[in-house]
């Protein structure tokens, strides 16, 4: 086994089935050449197939050259989790990638220090939540989002269900939200951001983002589960749209819900967002409808904001049944740089006067 070399990239795989050097030798072979190892040439086989560099116990380091994972985000994520998520019982624990890899990502536009200066939010959690249930007119889903930007909410998005139903179509959804959500803004002096969800079909993405822009939305909701993950980071880069983006993690449970399969928490929903250019990641919150632990919850904290080459840290963003009474306790979890997202708990009862209670609660710690 050779040193790990600083500029190769560096995969950590738990190995809960079979003999962990079979399978490890198996991984580093299908991830890369997927052909016949003692029928490749010798160089293929030093220089181009995963090299293993560390076994301890079920615990393997396989590491790639960068040269493998030519080709952006979508064979990165190839590398990663191609064939080898066909494999039972392996997960992917942890990812460095070299600073000369970082490199060829822009990741995310904003970030945490960004998002601070759009909103002219300098200190304290983001507070955001999500215009519902599907089924309600655009009339009514923008009457909502105005008594929520009117109250000092930082974002409000679509449910991440709301597309192109019948009974509140998309171009027109968003031309009445973005119209309530500005004036409200202008009116009440605040400055809320309106993020329309992009699930629409994958080749109106790009235009459908634009189309948003022109008629007022400050923001976009992607779900690179669904979409892509490279779909999203074509819409970060992209210097005409410019705008902040939430990622939202539908289609994407099944890679992490089974401990002894799959990619870590704070891999998936952590560095591959930020490195997709996601500003803000959601993520299912302990203690809610979901069964993300805490530990989990401060893994994905940890790879939102650690140090990735010359990426910006993201916003993790806990969800899902989350609840006003615990607004202390979630700050105290995840300090100031978080964006908590609550939605249903804001329905039961007055919707404006719950929105102005949760201002008023985060406004005085």
């Amino acid at each position: 086994m050779s040193d790990i070399a600083e500029d190769r990239i560096e995969v950590d795989y738990r190995i809960n089935i079979g003999d962990p050097t079979e399978v490890a030798h198996a991984i580093r072979v299908e991830q890369t050449i997927e052909f016949p190892f003692d029928l490749a040439p010798e160089w293929i086989q030093q220089q181009v197939v995963g090299q293993v560099e560390s076994i301890d116990g079920h615990n393997v380091t396989i590491s790639y050259s960068p040269g493998v994972a030519g080709g952006g985000m979508t064979q990165l994520l190839n590398v990663l989790w191609g064939n080898v998520s066909l494999f039972p019982g392996v997960r992917i624990t942890d990812l460095r990638l070299p600073d000369s890899y970082l490199d060829s990502f822009r990741g995310p536009r904003f970030g945490v220090s960004g998002l601070r200066r759009l909103l002219n939010a300098p200190a304290g959690p983001l507070i955001c939540t999500a215009v519902k249930p599907m089924g309600t007119s655009s009339q009514d889903l923008g009457k909502m989002a105005a008594s929520i930007a009117a109250a000092g909410f930082h974002i409000i998005k679509d449910d991440h269900g709301l597309a192109d139903q019948p009974w509140a179509r998309w171009k027109e959804r968003v031309r009445v939200i973005a119209d309530h959500v500005n004036e409200a803004n202008e009116q009440a002096e605040t400055n809320a951001l309106y993020m329309p969800s992009l699930n629409v079909p994958a080749d109106r993405i790009h235009d459908a983002a634009h189309e948003a822009k022109s008629i007022g939305a400050r923001a976009l909701l992607v779900l690179p589960g669904v979409s892509g993950f490279d779909a999203m980071r074509t819409l970060a880069d992209d210097d005409s749209l410019a705008l902040p983006i939430m990622a939202h993690p539908s289609f994407l449970g099944s890679n992490v819900v089974n401990p002894d399969q799959g990619i870590d928490h704070g891999v998936l929903f952590g560095t591959l967002m930020r490195i997709a250019g996601a500003d803000i990641s959601i993520f299912p919150n302990y203690g809610g409808r979901f069964s993300f632990s805490p530990k989990e919850c401060a893994r994905i904290q940890d790879k939102c904001q650690a140090p990735l080459g010359n990426i910006a840290p993201s916003w993790p963003s806990p969800g899902g049944g989350m609840t006003l009474d615990r607004l202390t306790e979630l700050t105290d979890f995840y300090g100031e740089d978080v964006a908590l997202l609550i939605g249903g708990a804001l329905h039961r009862g007055d919707l404006a006067t719950n929105s102005r209670a949760m201002v008023e609660a985060l406004s005085d710690q």
